[in-house]
């Protein structure tokens, strides 16, 4: 028989939020302002910082076009994952956003519209038995798809609690079937500048690339995401595919995917070729490693109006701490 103890950051059921509140699409935000995660130095004049101010209200973002994956959702929730805090307000997480791809702002889930989510085609390469490619509504019909509680921590110290419908990366990896010699997995988002005018920016390495360990690729907290709130992704949410990676800065959970490679060479990623001496490879949260230019210790919990304490690998150390216990000489918080 299995027993499974509660863990010490979780909370009941009972206590998450309801749903009629986080389906509220016209509440509005009350929760506090950031700078971007660029750098100075850079000819854009990127600032980076923490929250600052609140920002101003918004409109719940336009209605997508139909999705033909609709009837998929929403997946039945995993219940080994649940929150230690409240489900943030879907109207907050659809509309403060990262998409360097269409600006600097919190604000571009209007601009990320732009986006075309169909066709969408996922190209797996590399050090693969045999590398194929399947169209986005194909894979979703072949993937285990399930509902799961995450916390999401951005290297900027906020934070949101946000119901990801995906499947585990792992089944992915097992779909692709890599040769024993590969050691990493690159993931790759789209790029085209006529639909993401960032992307026209000499100065950015595009296309935005991430990379895991082919460990933390299989572990079983890795997830890619195709969903939240019980609805298909949205562009600015990563749609139509996206990586979460919940114990590492989000940064790390790489948007709009269109390329995974196998391979054996460690990936030059996004914001380490952008910004080395302060975005690494591991980038997992720490709250006691700062930023170079900000504290880690709290993050402001949007939504909640009120800054907490940040938790070693974001609270999930039990499920991943094991994967860095050998590594030594590496940069593993920022």
């Amino acid at each position: 028989m299995l027993i499974r103890k509660r863990q010490g950051w979780e909370i009941p059921e009972s206590q998450a939020t309801p749903e009629a509140v986080y389906h509220d699409r016209r509440r509005l935000l009350k929760a506090m302002g950031l700078g971007g995660i660029g750098i100075g130095a850079l000819a854009a004049g990127l600032s980076a910082g923490f929250l600052t101010g609140a920002p101003a209200q918004a409109a719940a973002p336009p209605a997508p076009p139909a999705d033909p994956s609709a009837s998929l959702y929403p997946a039945k929730r995993d219940p080994r994952y649940t929150l230690d805090r409240a489900i943030t307000p879907a109207a907050i997480v659809t509309t403060y956003n990262n998409f360097y791809e269409f600006g600097t702002e919190k604000d571009i889930y209007e601009a990320a519209q732009q986006l075309k989510l169909r066709p969408w085609s996922i190209a797996i390469d590399g050090m693969v038995e045999k590398p194929f490619t399947m169209a986005i509504d194909d894979l979703l019909h072949v993937m285990p798809l399930e509902e799961r509680l995450y916390r999401h921590r951005c290297v900027e110290a906020w934070a949101i609690a946000v119901p990801w419908t995906g499947f585990p990366l792992k089944a992915l990896v097992e779909r692709a079937k890599p040769l024993s010699s590969a050691t990493y997995v690159r993931l790759q988002t789209f790029l085209n500048p006529k639909e993401a005018p960032e992307q026209n920016q000499f100065w950015y390495p595009w296309p935005y690339t991430e990379g895991l360990t082919m460990a933390e690729a299989t572990n079983e907290l890795a997830f890619v995401a195709t969903g939240l709130y019980g609805k298909p992704a949205l562009p600015q949410n990563g749609a139509p595919i996206r990586l979460v990676v919940p114990w590492k800065y989000g940064f790390k959970s790489v948007k709009s995917i269109v390329r995974i490679t196998f391979t054996n060479e460690r990936p030059k990623t996004f914001w380490e070729v952008l910004g080395p001496t302060e975005y690494g490879f591991w980038a997992n949260v720490n709250p006691t490693v700062p930023h170079p230019r900000w504290s880690q210790a709290t993050e402001r919990v949007l939504g909640a109006d009120k800054r907490v304490p940040t938790v070693i690998y974001n609270g999930y150390g039990e499920y991943v701490a094991g994967l860095y216990k050998d590594i030594k000489g590496e940069k593993l918080f920022m």
